[in-house]
C-alpha cells in the first residue's frame, strides 16, 4: 500500500485537559448526505484508546509546506499535542475543543458514530460536524513510499 499516494492529515483530540495528536494517511470521505468521515487508527495507540471514550476530535488536512508538523504528530514518545504546535498557527475547534491546525487544505471537526475493529486497527466513522476551512489554492502534502512529498496544484 506504500505505492499508493495519500493525503497526510493530523487527528487531534482533547482528553481533559491534555492534548493528544497523530499523523496520519487514512482520512477519508464515506457520504456527503450526510457529511461522513471515516479514520484508520493503530488499536494499540493511545490516540485510539482516547477516542474510544472521547467522541468527537479534529483533522487538519495538512498543505506541502506542513511536512514538519506531520512530522512532529508522528515521532514515537511525542508530548502533548499542544507542545507539538508550538510556533504553529492553530486554534481549537468550537464543537470538538480539539486542536486544529492551520494554513492547511482544510480541517474539519467530527463526532463518532461507529468504531469499527478491523485486523489491527480500529476505524472510527464519524459526522462531520463543521469544517474549518477549505484551502484550494494550497496543495496538499501526500505520503508515498514512506516519504512526505508535496504534490503540485
Amino acid at each position: 500500500m506504500a505505492q499508493l499516494a495519500a493525503g497526510v492529515s493530523v487527528v487531534t483530540v482533547r482528553d481533559g485537559r491534555d492534548d493528544l495528536g497523530t499523523t496520519v494517511s487514512a482520512v477519508m470521505s464515506v457520504s456527503l448526505d450526510p457529511p461522513l468521515v471515516l479514520v484508520s487508527l493503530a488499536s494499540g495507540g493511545y490516540l485510539c484508546e482516547v477516542l474510544l471514550r472521547q467522541d468527537r476530535w479534529a483533522a487538519s488536512l495538512l498543505s506541502s509546506g506542513q511536512a514538519a508538523v506531520a512530522s512532529r504528530f508522528a515521532t514515537a514518545g511525542r508530548p502533548s499535542a499542544r507542545h507539538l504546535v508550538a510556533g504553529v498557527p492553530h486554534h481549537r475547534g468550537p464543537h470538538s475543543d480539539a486542536i486544529v491546525v492551520e494554513n492547511g487544505v482544510a480541517a474539519l471537526e467530527a463526532e463518532t458514530t461507529q468504531v469499527i475493529p478491523a485486523g489491527d486497527h480500529t476505524l472510527f466513522l464519524a459526522r462531520v460536524l463543521d469544517v474549518a476551512y477549505v484551502t484550494p489554492a494550497l496543495a496538499p502534502l501526500i505520503r508515498l513510499r514512506g516519504r512526505y512529498r508535496p504534490m503540485g496544484a
